[in-house]
Parts: structure tokens; C-alpha cells; sequence
């Protein structure tokens, strides 16, 4: 971990070490600092990531954080910023992937979720990392069956070692507004076939609500949760915002109407992975997460930068060994 202890060095060299100056790092520079000092002990347990909390879908183990795949994958959803998809794709190059997922384990999560795209070369990155590195982070596959063909990418990756699967959310979000829950029920069915843990995204509060009206038992839902506190949201009302549409370019519409969302999924028994919980970056993960683990999420998805991983670690394992104030029971 040359890089690591090269960035030690350089935060020791260049930054005086003074109660005002680590007080405006993040904790994640601040552990590098302790840890950097001759003779310094460890960083204490009570702000370290690893025992990062776990919960179970099926037979497979999962930590309460997961790392996303959008930013990996390219996907800035940077509202109108033209250039940050380049960007992110220029940055995450093979071996910053491979750096992010070791991270992660060292941090204590096991999980990482990412689309299931040939272009993306996902299974790929993910094989190098397992093949050559030791790598033991699982894959839940993004997958995005076609109505005409619901099989072929997820056969890909299922194939490519992903425990589990599920319909990207807007899939999901389609298929229930052109009324094929019929379609979801087919695809849940052959992932469960095949030995996976099998899922259903959705935007739309209308995914879950027609899942479970339809008789359908996925193991897991991937639902949107984020609230409306944040410089870009609408200022209309969340009774007028639309029921699908999703996704046109400005993130104030991809986790719709958390209120109907946190009330309706309060009843489901299905564990439910939630995403979009940053609001693409505008919300702090101190802020974002205990929102979404207030509101009864089981597990929260986050797109994570090589340098945001121990600090956001962190957050998630200390509120989660404090006191949170949900009502719904944990179902994971």
C-alpha cells in the first residue's frame, strides 16, 4: 500500500498540525495524520470502520454500507455539469477501481453494486480484482433486462460470479407504468432459479406497491430515499411531483416522494436497500444516511470516491452502533 503511505508522508510534510487546521479535515485525513505520527497508537475502536455492521438477505451476508457503481461506472448525474461523466471516467481507470474495492474490504464492507453493462467492463474489473488480487467483495449485478429478452444480461451475470441481481430501478419504473409487473415476476423467478438473491429496483413508489400487490417475494428492494433538504430541490409540492418520469437530469426527482415511501415500506417485510441517499453529492453522508437508516432502510447503496471510503465507513458504523430513532424493524 506504497500510495497510502505516500499520501501519510505528504499530509504530515505539508499540513501543520494545529487544533484549527485538523479540525477542518475530514475524519478520514485525521486518522491518516494519527496513524502518520511516530509512536502513535492506533486509531481507538470507537472511530475505526472495520465490524462495519451486517445484515443477511438469504444465505448471503451484507454490510449495512454498500459501495455503488455509478461513480465507477461513469454516471455523475451532475445536473448540468456536461463534463463530469468524462471526468469520472477518466479517474476510475482499472486500477483506481481495484484500489476502491480493497478499500472498501479494509473498511468493512463486503459489497459492492454496479450495472451489469458489457460496455462497463464490470465483470471484468471485478474478475481481475478476485483473480489477481485476493479480492473478496461480493457483486449484486445492476442488471437490465429487455421485455423481449429478460434472461441474456442477467444469465452474464450470474456467469460472472454475482451473488445476487435485481431490475435497475428504471426498468422497474417502465415496466409497472405500462402495467408488466407480470414481466418482474418472470425475471425474480430466474434469478432465484439460478441460486441468486433477486431484487427490484424502482424511482417510483408505484415498484414496490405493485410488487406486493401482485403476490411477488423478491428477497430485496432497491428503492430511492433521500430528503428534500438540499439547494436544488423543487420548490412544488411532493404531492405534485410526477409518479414516474424519473431521471431527467436534475436528482430533486429520483428519489420521489419520501414520505408515501417511508410510509408504505414501514409495512414491507422485504429487506430494502436504499439508494440515491446523497442526492448525487448534495447531501453529506452524516446527514444522508441516518435519514435513510431512520427511515427504516435496511442497507444504503453509496457511490463512493477512493478518499471518501473510511470517513464515510466511519459515519455509517457509529450511528449505527448508536441509537437511531426508526420504527421499522430491521428485516435484515
Amino acid at each position: 500500500m506504497s500510495k497510502n503511505i505516500n499520501r501519510r508522508n505528504f499530509l504530515k510534510k505539508s499540513l501543520m498540525i494545529s487544533t484549527g487546521v485538523v479540525a477542518g479535515l475530514s475524519l478520514e485525513e485525521q486518522a491518516l495524520l494519527a496513524q502518520s505520527k511516530p509512536g502513535s497508537a492506533a486509531v481507538p475502536s470507537t472511530s475505526s470502520a472495520p465490524g462495519l455492521p451486517m445484515g443477511q438477505i438469504g444465505k448471503v451476508k451484507i454490510s449495512r454500507l454498500i459501495c455503488g457503481g455509478n461513480l465507477t461506472n461513469g454516471y455523475a448525474h451532475a445536473r448540468d455539469l456536461i463534463y463530469a461523466s468524462t471526468l469520472l471516467k477518466n479517474y476510475f481507470t482499472t486500477e483506481k477501481i481495484i484500489e476502491t474495492y480493497q478499500l472498501c474490504e479494509e473498511n468493512g464492507i463486503n459489497t459492492c453494486i454496479a450495472n451489469n453493462n458489457p460496455h462497463e467492463n464490470t465483470s471484468k474489473v471485478l474478475k481481475k480484482y478476485w483473480d489477481e488480487r485476493g479480492g473478496q467483495i461480493q457483486w449484486i449485478a445492476q442488471c437490465n433486462p429487455r421485455s423481449k429478452d429478460l434472461t441474456t444480461n442477467i444469465k452474464e451475470a450470474i456467469d460472472a460470479g454475482a451473488v445476487g441481481a435485481f431490475i435497475q430501478g428504471g426498468i422497474g419504473d417502465r415496466w409497472i407504468e405500462n402495467e408488466r409487473v407480470d414481466l418482474i415476476g418472470e425475471v425474480v423467478s430466474f434469478i432465484k432459479s439460478n441460486g441468486l438473491i433477486a431484487g427490484v429496483g424502482g424511482h417510483s413508489i408505484e415498484v414496490p406497491m405493485a410488487v406486493e400487490k401482485a403476490g411477488i417475494e423478491p428477497d430485496f428492494y432497491m428503492k430511492t430515499l433521500h430528503h428534500g433538504n438540499y439547494w436544488s430541490v423543487s420548490p412544488e409540492p411532493e404531492k405534485e411531483r410526477p409518479r414516474f418520469g424519473v431521471g431527467r437530469g436534475h436528482d430533486n426527482i429520483w428519489a420521489l416522494h419520501p414520505t408515501e415511501t417511508i410510509a408504505f415500506m414501514e409495512k414491507v417485510k422485504t429487506p430494502w436497500i436504499a439508494y440515491k441517499t446523497l442526492a448525487a453529492g448534495a447531501i453529506h453522508p452524516g446527514d444522508g444516511f441516518k435519514y435513510a437508516f431512520n427511515s427504516g432502510a435496511d442497507f444504503i447503496v453509496a457511490g463512493m470516491f477512493d478518499f471518501q471510503i473510511r470517513e464515510d465507513a466511519i459515519l455509517a458504523r457509529n450511528m449505527l452502533a448508536g441509537e437511531l430513532d426508526r420504527t421499522r424493524l430491521w428485516r435484515a
